[in-house]
């Protein structure tokens, strides 16, 4: 089963990637977040899980850019801006 780590190590290699390519931003959305590390769209998926760490991971100056009716769902996208 996935834990909070596999989506973290996930979105630090996408923020690592981003700003090594010096880029001021990059969005990321929770579906495509978890197909990387797998098990999306199947019954047992850990969305609540990604969205959770993405979450945690806003600083002041990010933005949500959409956000789901429940909060948790494959349609968060949040932009972080580069550099952490």
């Amino acid at each position: 089963m996935l834990d909070s780590q596999v989506f973290q190590d996930e979105l630090d290699s996408a923020l690592t990637d981003a700003q090594a390519k010096g880029a001021l931003y990059v969005d990321v959305n929770s579906g495509n977040l978890h197909r990387k590390v797998g098990v999306y769209p199947e019954r047992n998926h850990r969305m609540p899980v990604c969205c959770s760490v993405m979450r945690k991971n806003v600083k002041e100056g990010d933005e949500i850019l959409h956000e789901p009716p429940k909060g948790k769902g494959a349609s968060l996208t949040i932009r972080y801006y580069l550099p952490r």
